[in-house]
């Protein structure tokens, strides 16, 4: 059924993706009017042309990515004692890594070095990074062997830390590390993932009774100053693509039961 449910979510996401949905319009107002449709060909570009004079203007995807990464604390206060940190994959461009035989690291960066900081604030705590990959036809390329170079490098002892390759999706992430791992009652984890992907994650650890303390790292919103207006279509609309990505996730995993709420918060 997992494996189901992840085919299934790569497989609508490339149906719905925004850039996909501009495609489809202008392709069929280019179709209206090579069939002499040219009313309606006007009616699809005028949209069209309207959404992206909008998106060029407006942050829209900060807009719908506020919320999520003002869930919760950013920099929170931590326990004397910590027992263990994990961080979620992300940042780590897989295929490149291996095809350029070096670290190639995404936007997401501010994951594996937050992830390093604690690790050594915390010299006690069990760690544990875990992701495999999301792609649905390059298995073999797997984010933990690219974090285990990259800790590597920066002089860290990665015999501390558990790495988990074969999850695929962030709710394979938590199965497979609680299976790993077995966290006891009452211990103190830490969280770490991008601000606007926390809500998610954080929900569906509290659905597999693992509560973590969230860390949110690798914000992409201009916090206070959200109401602007500036040019930047292809930025704009970046961002549009991941907040729409992840508002459809939080609604698909909560359809689906794999978290507490559609827009959870911190553990009960």
């Amino acid at each position: 059924m997992d494996t189901l449910f992840f085919f299934a979510s790569k497989i609508i996401w490339l149906l719905i993706t925004p850039e996909n949905i501009i495609l489809l319009l202008l392709c069929l107002s280019l179709l209206l009017l090579y069939i002499n449709r040219v009313k309606l060909a006007k009616i699809l570009l005028t949209i069209t042309t309207f959404l992206l004079i909008t998106l060029s203007f407006f942050p829209i995807g900060e807009w719908l990515l506020y919320p999520l990464e003002s869930r919760f604390q950013n920099n929170p206060a931590l326990p004397n004692k910590i027992d263990g940190i994990i961080v979620l994959s992300g940042a780590e461009d897989t295929e490149r890594s291996t095809l350029w035989n070096q670290v190639e690291l995404g936007p997401s960066a501010e994951r594996d070095f937050a992830f390093l900081a604690l690790a050594r604030k915390f010299p006690k705590a069990k760690l544990v990074f875990t992701g495999g990959t999301g792609s649905l036809n390059k298995q073999q390329y797997k984010a933990a062997d690219v974090a285990e170079k990259l800790f590597a490098e920066q002089n860290f002892d990665v015999s501390r830390i558990n790495f988990e390759r074969e999850s695929r999706n962030t709710y394979e992430n938590v199965v497979f590390s609680k299976k790993f791992i077995q966290p006891v009652k009452n211990e103190n984890w830490i969280l770490i993932t991008t601000g606007w992907h926390m809500p998610r994650s954080v929900g569906i650890f509290c659905k597999s009774t693992w509560p973590v303390i969230p860390y949110p790292v690798d914000h992409q919103t201009k916090k206070g100053s959200l109401l602007r207006i500036d040019f930047d279509l292809l930025g704009n609309f970046i961002t549009l693509k991941t907040a729409i990505k992840e508002w459809v996730g939080l609604f698909a995993y909560y359809l689906t039961g794999k978290t507490t709420s559609f827009l959870p918060d911190q553990c009960k």
